[in-house]
């Protein structure tokens, strides 16, 4: 059979067999790779997917639990700008995420310093930072009220040692944030072991070319070591500003848990534990619907805009290879 009447014949209808062979290896390779993925996919779609579009829903309704959603429309996002304890809410949230993001990424960058010139002992001094970060939230929340009780609190007998007559930290409200925010310090493990790896990756080099242009431990920091952790410190402060706006475990246990009404509330109510009262404590399902996605359209714009800041902010070494 000559070339031109074999390209005729699979012009008409017969498909190339090496082709057909790879196209069938490929389907079976995209049927393996969905049966592995397959519980992943589940979880995904009745744990995550589900929920997040049936609380859309619900964000539009009025329901209680008890008896059927009612169609409300956007009633519920117009009540969120009318409910005054949302903004305050909101306040609470955003002062303690400001103070706690930057303080807390400070002290985490100052031990992972200090760690990388551990030696051998760095390895036993990670795993002490980062222990705190197993303990549950609800009971740091039972040690915040031990160690900050106003009247025999530790911290506040150990300022009385050198003379310091400490604050009111759970009764005081312009106290109890700076309380909190000093009490999440605790758990700052696993942003210290984040920028430990990062600064493991510094060249030793441009230290040694720094040290030979005369530069200081400061200038060696802020010129060298900076610019090339960037990207880890830009993650560590995304990832703590959403985990800052979402704040809930310990703030709850320690002025909201059980009933309890001897501390001042107001100053410590956080977005997301209004979000929790008016869902389990009112059954108003449908606003604490809304007030979800108001948080998250929160998040997104405010993790946009640090993306945007990033760009002018953030080292990239292929960029800069280029």
């Amino acid at each position: 059979m000559s070339r031109p009447h074999l390209q005729r014949t699979r012009a008409a209808g017969d498909e190339d067999p090496r082709r057909a062979s790879r196209r069938r290896a490929s389907r079976r390779n995209l049927g393996s790779a969905l049966l592995f993925l397959s519980p992943w996919l589940i979880g995904f779609a009745v744990f995550t997917a589900w929920p997040l579009l049936y609380s859309a829903y619900l964000s539009l309704t009025d329901y209680d639990v008890i008896n059927d959603p009612a169609f409300v429309g956007l009633d519920n996002y117009r009540a969120l700008f009318a409910d005054p304890k949302v903004a305050l809410a909101l306040g609470n949230t955003a002062v303690y995420t400001l103070v706690q993001v930057p303080l807390s990424i400070v002290v985490a960058l100052a031990l992972a310093l200090l760690l990388s010139r551990a030696g051998r002992s760095a390895g036993f001094f990670r795993t002490m930072f980062f222990l705190p970060k197993m303990t549950p939230p609800v009971a740091v929340g039972i040690l915040f009220l031990l160690l900050f009780n106003g009247q025999n609190g530790l911290i506040n007998s150990a300022l009385r040692l050198v003379g310091i007559v400490g604050p009111a930290w759970t009764t005081d409200p312009a106290w109890v944030k700076p309380g909190l925010v000093i009490m999440s310090l605790w758990t700052v493990g696993a942003t210290v072991i984040i920028l430990l790896a990062a600064l493991q990756g510094v060249p030793e080099e441009l230290y040694e070319s720094a040290r030979l242009d005369g530069a200081g431990f400061w200038r060696q920091s802020w010129s060298v070591t900076i610019p090339l952790i960037s990207p880890a410190l830009f993650f560590v402060v995304i990832v703590n500003t959403i985990a800052g706006l979402q704040t809930f475990d310990e703030a709850y246990t320690a002025f909201f848990g059980a009933g309890n009404t001897t501390y001042s509330n107001d100053a410590a109510l956080f977005y997301v534990i209004y979000l929790f009262q008016q869902a389990f404590q009112f059954l108003h399902m449908g606003y604490a619907s809304s007030m979800a996605w108001l948080l998250f359209a929160i998040i997104l714009v405010v993790t946009a805009a640090q993306l945007l800041i990033s760009r002018r902010l953030v080292y990239a070494e292929g960029e800069a290879s280029r």
